[in-house]
């Protein structure tokens, strides 16, 4: 049987899942290139810190939300009978405060906040909290059956789904797209390349998107459980920061959040930002400390990630650039877990087109 060799560059959440996709197809022969791997913790690789968890974003008529809306089925299955993934499901509250409307956080979390949420039909249990259970400065709040991951334990499991499907995986650093071509492992060049490297495709020669831009993260890791994924519409503390609580499956900790600082690339935590965020998630969710305040949370670690964003959305299409086939797959912000199977079912068609055209040409 004649081999397809693809080289994917980029082993996090969304290159990781791609490669999967792809390597249930036996004609496949696939290299997975990164700088960056499961188990490694740098402020260029975003996927070990997402929190992770399902709260769906996008439209329901954009890109984003119908890979939103494609990826569920599988992060359900995977929390219901596939346990070693480290995925759980999460009962989840979000709240909503009118006068958020138009800020930051608002706008990030629009979709979410509705009433009729589009996504209502897709995850389990989905209702409108009733006034007596709101919190007295909450004007609404919507709870449905979600799922959290161990980003610790799932990225590992995804590259070792592909391992075992035959997947080579290799440390390397492509300066230009079309020299990930010569780097699969067969040592023959590759008939198609996927760019899966979400924030560095800002620089990535060949690709250089300029609507790619970090959106910062904070968060504080801690032990205590809350036994609810909570999150709201907006903070008094600044217009990009934000209050969620979600707790990672098989003993991850908890992760408190956060902000969304458009365009900083600023590695270390900010100790004033880091009591903001435990103020806020202990006012939210007095069980974390049993209504004792931030001095009972047990902290584990502080975090910084740097969302791959992108203006106008993810990039999922195909380009020939240097006269090699490309399927761009990034820019998927803070949304990379909960659309992972979606884009990269996308990306794994968009492949066999590029193949079809190149037989062509």
């Amino acid at each position: 049987m004649a081999q397809t060799n693809i080289t994917v560059l980029g082993a996090g959440v969304v290159g990781l899942t791609t490669a999967l996709l792809l390597s249930r197809n036996p004609k496949y022969s696939i290299t997975i290139v990164a700088k960056h791997m499961p188990g490694d913790y740098d402020i260029e690789y975003a996927s070990p810190w997402a929190g992770a968890n399902y709260l769906p974003v996008g439209t329901e008529e954009s890109l984003l939300g119908k890979l939103e809306k494609a990826t569920w089925p599988e992060l359900s299955r995977l929390a219901s009978d596939v346990l070693e993934a480290g995925i759980h499901f999460q009962d989840t509250v979000v709240y909503n405060r009118k006068k958020d409307v138009g800020s930051a956080t608002g706008d990030w979390f629009k979709e979410l906040l509705k009433k009729d949420a589009w996504f209502k039909d897709v995850v389990p249990n989905f209702r409108v909290l009733p006034e007596r259970e709101l919190p007295p400065i909450m004007d609404s709040a919507t709870g449905f059956t979600s799922v959290c991951i161990n980003t610790a334990i799932y990225l590992p499991w995804l590259a070792g789904q592909c391992l075992k499907n035959g997947v080579k995986i290799e440390r390397g650093i492509a300066s230009h797209v079309a020299d990930a071509a010569s780097m699969h492992h067969s040592g023959k060049k590759a008939d198609v390349v996927v760019n899966c490297t979400g924030l560095s495709s800002l620089k990535l020669g060949g690709v250089e998107d300029k609507k790619v831009y970090p959106g910062r993260g904070q968060i504080v890791v801690v032990r205590n459980d809350p036994k609810v994924m909570a999150s709201t519409s907006g903070t008094d503390d600044g217009s990009d920061e934000a209050t969620y609580i979600m707790h990672r499956a098989a003993g991850g900790g908890c992760i408190l959040g956060g902000c969304l600082q458009k365009g900083s690339w600023e590695s270390q935590p900010d100790p004033n930002l880091a009591i903001r965020i435990m103020k806020r998630c202990v006012d939210l969710c007095p069980e974390l400390t049993n209504g004792e305040g931030i001095e009972k949370l047990s902290i584990i670690r502080h975090g910084v990630g740097l969302r791959p964003m992108r203006e106008g959305g993810p990039r999922v299409e195909k380009e020939r650039i240097d006269g090699v086939w490309t399927i761009h797959n990034y820019g998927h912000g803070g949304y990379g877990y909960q659309s992972s199977y979606g884009t990269a079912d996308v990306a794994v068609k968009l492949v066999e087109e590029a193949l079809r055209e190149k037989a062509r040409l």
